[in-house]
Formats: structure tokens, C-alpha cells, sequence
């Protein structure tokens, strides 16, 4: 799946437009269009940070088009959870990585 597939897909997810990515994402709509209309072999990486941050993607997901593995990503904002709870749920990502082999 290539770059702007993967875009397509996770706008679709989120039922936005490129323009309300634009807006949302502080990307100008102007490079996000261009990615359409003129490839996206030379995406700069501050640009590919700004979509991981509002998809909450990975950037091996998005730069990857040989990375078809759906990406699953939890942000706290430290309010949400005590300090306990917020190492329990690293805990237990870590648990379920190790059993992977």
C-alpha cells in the first residue's frame, strides 16, 4: 500500500477531507495535495511526524510502503491515569511483545 493510500485510508477513518487534515495537522493543504498530484518519494520527515502525531501512526507505517501491518496507538496525557496505572500499561505492553517469541 502506498503513501497516499495509507493517507486515504486513515482520512476515511477519521471522515476528513485533505483540507481538514490540512487545517488539523498544521500541514499546508498545498503539500498535502502535492502528495497526490506530484508523488511522495521526498516527504520531509518534520511533515511525516506532524501525520503520525494526529493519526497516531507510526512512521513505518506511513513511509513504509512495503508495511501493510495496521498500527494500534494509545496516547495519555499523564491526567487520564496515576502514575501507577500509566507503568501497569507499559507493563503490560512489554508483556505483550515478549510473547512473541
Amino acid at each position: 500500500m502506498g503513501f497516499t493510500d495509507k493517507l486515504d485510508l486513515l482520512m476515511s477513518k477519521k471522515h476528513i477531507t485533505k483540507a481538514e487534515l490540512a487545517r488539523e495537522s498544521g500541514i499546508p493543504y498545498t503539500t498535502i495535495d502535492g502528495f497526490y498530484k506530484k508523488g511522495s518519494d521526498n516527504v520531509k520527515l518534520s511533515t511525516l511526524k506532524k501525520l503520525c502525531a494526529y493519526f497516531g501512526c507510526t512512521l513505518d507505517y506511513l513511509a513504509d510502503d512495503t508495511n501493510s501491518v495496521s498500527t494500534v496507538a494509545a496516547h495519555f496525557d499523564g491526567t487520564e491515569f496515576t502514575a501507577e496505572e500509566l507503568e501497569e500499561i507499559k507493563k503490560f505492553a512489554e508483556f505483550v511483545k515478549n510473547k512473541r517469541g
